[in-house]
């Protein structure tokens, strides 16, 4: 008798994952010799600074960083996290047990609902938004529950509709959101954080918040609060960052969970059970980072905005009234009615080599939108705009 070879029904459940699709389509293109400008993953272009490497190349060579690095990580990175925090934001950490390092903070976004979210559970989860809440729900058999991201309300969820479910006896377990957002690229106010945390002690569900972009904005007025700064927060939630955006450090895997004690040791003892830490010499380099942090983000902000206003008007030659978003390096804009995303993504690349992420991959509700990402050669923007421009006959 031959072996089943079958998939776990749970991954079944998983819908395509958007960006292996995107990178298939765009694969066939490079095979087939054709220029294409690649705006889909948002994977900054530029290196990592040259501060970080040079510790990382130190930590290396240090044979004490070659063994397992078990539990939450380093305790001198988890002490410069908490430095960052109380520099950056205000918020006070206690290292010891409100600071989990993980390798990149999509694991630990990953990880967590298998921490704390039972079978059949519920798990609200923004839609439009980043593809793993929903995926790491389902996989820990959890039920995702859409919150639509709307432009009328500025693509915050209405927890207004919300609280009148839970009045009619809905509950949730837990409640992811993403601010600055991936794809909309919209802020949330401090006040809309108060509200999160009184609905999240009314009702009694877990917050957990996705900050891997609250480094990347535009206008002073714009700049991203932490969840955490919010009296409260720190009782029913924790907040993901990532070192990823923050420093131009995606493939090195480093990232940091922060928060309630009693989230962060549930978290960290999971991971103690499925993976061995992150690799010592990068907490290590890490370190280096987050005193540079404040460095990085400016000197990227500025190359992100001179790139954003590029891209929205080039957009715009073609009348796709992109926004200027105010924070993320994404620009998200709105189709002409009833044009569907994923048709217009490949008429793009079909027409002019350029590569977009179709909205409706990122959920239902973001379909008639496309998103752009900015982490793209300033140059390759301008060729990109040069199409643009001779598709509109300008």
């Amino acid at each position: 008798m031959r072996p089943d070879l079958s998939t776990a029904l749970r991954l079944r459940k998983l819908p395509p994952y958007l960006f292996i699709e995107l990178d298939n389509l765009k694969s066939a293109a490079v095979k087939a010799g054709r220029p294409v400008i690649d705006f889909g993953i948002g994977d900054p272009d530029t290196p990592t600074p040259p501060a970080i490497v040079a510790a990382m190349a130190r930590a290396v060579r240090d044979p004490g960083t070659h063994r397992y690095p078990l539990g939450s990580g380093r305790f001198e990175f988890r002490a410069s996290v908490a430095k960052w925090y109380l520099r950056r934001f205000g918020v006070r950490l206690d290292p010891a047990d409100e600071v989990c390092a993980l390798i990149g903070s999509k694991e630990g976004i990953g990880h967590f609902p298998w921490a704390f979210v039972n079978p059949g559970e519920n798990v609200l989860v923004p839609d439009p938004g980043y593809p793993v809440y929903g995926s790491s729900t389902i996989l820990c058999g959890g039920r995702p529950v859409a919150m639509p991201l709307v432009r009328e309300n500025a693509f915050l969820p209405d927890l207004e509709g919300l609280a009148r479910r839970f009045r009619r006896g809905f509950r949730a377990r837990l409640m992811f959101i993403n601010y600055p957002n991936n794809p909309t690229g919209a802020v949330a106010p401090r006040g809309f954080f108060r509200r999160v945390v009184a609905l999240a002690h009314r009702y009694g569900f877990i917050v957990a918040h996705d900050a891997a972009y609250s480094e990347v904005w535009y206008d002073r007025a714009d700049r991203p609060s932490s969840f955490l700064e919010v009296p409260g927060a720190r009782k029913i939630g924790l907040e993901f960052h990532s070192l990823s955006k923050t420093c131009n450090m995606t493939g090195w895997r480093i990232g940091f969970a922060v928060g309630n004690a009693r989230l962060i040791g549930g978290l960290a003892k999971l991971k103690g059970n499925l993976d061995s830490g992150a690799f010592e010499a990068v907490q290590r380099a890490g370190i280096t980072a987050l005193a540079a942090a404040d460095a990085c983000s400016r000197r990227m902000n500025a190359v992100y905005r001179s790139r954003r206003d590029m891209l929205v008007d080039g957009l715009r030659t073609m009348a796709l009234p992109a926004p200027r978003p105010r924070a993320s390096f994404y620009v998200w804009t709105p189709l002409p009615p009833g044009v569907d995303s994923r048709g217009y993504a490949k008429w793009l690349l079909r027409r002019l080599n350029v590569l977009a992420t179709p909205g409706v991959g990122f959920g239902r509700h973001g379909e008639g939108y496309i998103r752009f990402s900015l982490t793209v050669p300033t140059a390759s923007i301008k060729e990109a705009c040069r199409r643009f421009e001779r598709i509109s006959g300008r």
